[in-house]
Protein backbone atom coordinates (compact mmCIF):
# COMPACT_ATOMS: atom_id res chain seq x y z
CA UNK A 1 0.00 0.00 0.00
CA UNK A 2 1.22 3.28 -0.70
CA UNK A 3 1.84 6.32 1.62
CA UNK A 4 -1.05 8.26 -0.12
CA UNK A 5 -3.35 5.37 0.19
CA UNK A 6 -2.81 5.44 3.28
CA UNK A 7 -3.48 9.18 4.29
CA UNK A 8 -7.01 8.39 2.05
CA UNK A 9 -7.77 5.71 4.55
CA UNK A 10 -6.61 7.39 7.87
CA UNK A 11 -8.97 10.63 5.76
CA UNK A 12 -11.49 8.54 6.28
CA UNK A 13 -11.42 7.01 10.00
CA UNK A 14 -10.35 10.62 11.78
CA UNK A 15 -13.55 11.65 12.84
CA UNK A 16 -14.53 15.05 11.62
CA UNK A 17 -15.29 18.28 13.58
CA UNK A 18 -19.08 19.89 13.94
CA UNK A 19 -17.34 22.99 13.15
CA UNK A 20 -15.16 21.12 10.02
CA UNK A 21 -19.03 20.37 8.78
CA UNK A 22 -20.43 23.52 9.22
CA UNK A 23 -17.68 24.78 7.14
CA UNK A 24 -17.87 22.56 4.39
CA UNK A 25 -21.57 23.32 4.38
CA UNK A 26 -21.59 27.07 3.97
CA UNK A 27 -18.81 26.57 1.86
CA UNK A 28 -20.90 24.43 -0.27
CA UNK A 29 -23.87 26.85 -0.18
CA UNK A 30 -21.07 29.75 -1.22
CA UNK A 31 -20.50 27.53 -4.04
CA UNK A 32 -24.29 26.88 -5.26
CA UNK A 33 -24.69 30.20 -5.22
CA UNK A 34 -21.84 31.51 -7.35
CA UNK A 35 -22.50 28.69 -9.62
CA UNK A 36 -26.01 29.83 -9.83
CA UNK A 37 -25.07 33.28 -10.38
CA UNK A 38 -22.70 32.43 -12.94
CA UNK A 39 -25.51 30.99 -15.32
CA UNK A 40 -28.16 33.94 -14.00
CA UNK A 41 -27.20 36.43 -16.38
CA UNK A 42 -28.76 39.83 -16.08
CA UNK A 43 -32.11 39.84 -17.19
CA UNK A 44 -34.89 42.48 -17.03
CA UNK A 45 -35.32 41.55 -13.55
CA UNK A 46 -31.68 41.84 -12.41
CA UNK A 47 -32.58 40.82 -8.65
CA UNK A 48 -31.22 40.83 -5.48
CA UNK A 49 -31.04 37.79 -2.79
CA UNK A 50 -32.82 39.72 -0.63
CA UNK A 51 -35.45 40.56 -3.25
CA UNK A 52 -35.73 36.93 -4.42
CA UNK A 53 -36.50 35.89 -0.64
CA UNK A 54 -39.27 38.53 -0.68
CA UNK A 55 -40.54 37.11 -4.07
CA UNK A 56 -39.93 33.52 -2.53
CA UNK A 57 -42.04 34.38 0.63
CA UNK A 58 -45.07 35.72 -1.49
CA UNK A 59 -45.13 32.80 -3.40
CA UNK A 60 -46.13 30.42 -0.71
CA UNK A 61 -49.04 32.56 0.46
CA UNK A 62 -52.18 35.15 -0.65
CA UNK A 63 -50.55 38.47 1.21
CA UNK A 64 -47.87 39.60 3.73
CA UNK A 65 -47.80 42.51 5.78
CA UNK A 66 -44.62 44.42 5.78
CA UNK A 67 -43.37 43.37 8.71
CA UNK A 68 -44.10 39.96 8.69
CA UNK A 69 -41.92 40.11 5.06
CA UNK A 70 -39.32 41.75 7.08
CA UNK A 71 -38.89 39.95 10.10
CA UNK A 72 -38.87 36.26 7.51
CA UNK A 73 -36.22 37.95 5.23
CA UNK A 74 -34.17 39.44 7.97
CA UNK A 75 -33.64 42.79 7.19
CA UNK A 76 -34.35 46.03 9.24
CA UNK A 77 -37.50 47.92 8.38
CA UNK A 78 -35.80 50.18 6.60
CA UNK A 79 -33.89 47.75 4.31
CA UNK A 80 -37.64 45.93 3.61
CA UNK A 81 -39.42 49.55 2.41
CA UNK A 82 -36.42 49.97 0.31
CA UNK A 83 -36.64 46.20 -0.95
CA UNK A 84 -40.38 47.11 -1.55
CA UNK A 85 -39.92 49.90 -3.49
CA UNK A 86 -37.15 48.60 -5.58
CA UNK A 87 -39.93 45.02 -6.68
CA UNK A 88 -42.46 47.78 -7.48
CA UNK A 89 -39.84 49.44 -9.68
CA UNK A 90 -38.19 46.52 -11.62
CA UNK A 91 -38.83 45.82 -14.57
CA UNK A 92 -41.36 46.90 -17.25
CA UNK A 93 -44.50 46.13 -14.54
CA UNK A 94 -44.56 45.54 -10.58
CA UNK A 95 -43.15 42.78 -9.28
CA UNK A 96 -45.51 43.04 -5.99
CA UNK A 97 -48.41 45.61 -5.16
CA UNK A 98 -49.17 47.27 -2.11
CA UNK A 99 -52.29 48.00 0.01
CA UNK A 100 -53.93 48.82 3.35
CA UNK A 101 -54.65 46.40 5.44
CA UNK A 102 -58.62 46.08 5.54
CA UNK A 103 -58.10 45.20 9.47
CA UNK A 104 -55.43 47.14 10.77
CA UNK A 105 -54.62 50.99 8.60
CA UNK A 106 -51.22 50.69 10.50
CA UNK A 107 -50.22 48.25 8.36
CA UNK A 108 -49.63 47.19 4.29
CA UNK A 109 -50.23 43.84 2.86
CA UNK A 110 -47.99 43.45 -0.07
CA UNK A 111 -48.66 40.84 -2.49
CA UNK A 112 -46.63 38.95 -5.52
CA UNK A 113 -48.04 39.90 -9.30
CA UNK A 114 -47.88 37.50 -12.52
CA UNK A 115 -45.37 39.76 -13.51
CA UNK A 116 -43.46 38.79 -9.85
CA UNK A 117 -44.16 35.46 -10.16
CA UNK A 118 -42.49 35.33 -13.85
CA UNK A 119 -39.28 37.39 -12.04
CA UNK A 120 -39.09 34.58 -9.30
CA UNK A 121 -39.39 31.16 -11.54
CA UNK A 122 -36.74 32.70 -13.73
CA UNK A 123 -33.86 34.15 -10.75
CA UNK A 124 -35.22 30.32 -8.99
CA UNK A 125 -34.61 28.26 -12.36
CA UNK A 126 -31.22 29.76 -13.08
CA UNK A 127 -29.78 29.40 -9.61
CA UNK A 128 -31.17 25.39 -9.56
CA UNK A 129 -29.65 24.82 -12.84
CA UNK A 130 -26.00 24.44 -11.58
CA UNK A 131 -27.16 22.33 -8.96
CA UNK A 132 -28.59 20.38 -11.58
CA UNK A 133 -25.91 19.52 -13.40
CA UNK A 134 -23.38 18.76 -10.17
CA UNK A 135 -25.77 16.62 -9.15
CA UNK A 136 -26.60 14.65 -11.75
CA UNK A 137 -22.53 13.77 -11.55
CA UNK A 138 -23.46 11.29 -8.97
CA UNK A 139 -24.54 7.99 -8.95
CA UNK A 140 -28.52 7.21 -6.88
CA UNK A 141 -27.08 5.89 -3.90
CA UNK A 142 -25.31 8.77 -3.50
CA UNK A 143 -27.64 11.59 -4.35
CA UNK A 144 -30.65 9.38 -2.01
CA UNK A 145 -28.17 9.43 1.06
CA UNK A 146 -27.30 13.41 0.14
CA UNK A 147 -31.56 14.09 0.01
CA UNK A 148 -31.41 11.85 3.00
CA UNK A 149 -29.07 13.78 4.95
CA UNK A 150 -30.38 17.44 3.85
CA UNK A 151 -34.01 16.51 4.48
CA UNK A 152 -32.62 15.41 8.45
CA UNK A 153 -30.69 18.84 8.54
CA UNK A 154 -33.83 21.07 7.63
CA UNK A 155 -35.80 18.90 10.04
CA UNK A 156 -33.70 19.98 12.98
CA UNK A 157 -33.06 23.51 11.70
CA UNK A 158 -36.73 24.07 11.45
CA UNK A 159 -37.79 22.28 14.56
CA UNK A 160 -34.78 23.05 16.76
CA UNK A 161 -36.14 21.40 20.05
CA UNK A 162 -36.54 17.55 18.15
Amino acid sequence: MTLKELRIMSDAVQPIRVEQMAEEVFDLAKFVWIAGGAQHQKDEYDLSESEFLTLDMLTKTDSLTVGELQRGVGVLPAQMSRLIRNLERKGERPLVACSLNPDDKRKIDVTITQEGRKAHHAYQSAKLAATIDVLNELDEKDRSELIRIIRQIKSKMLNPSS
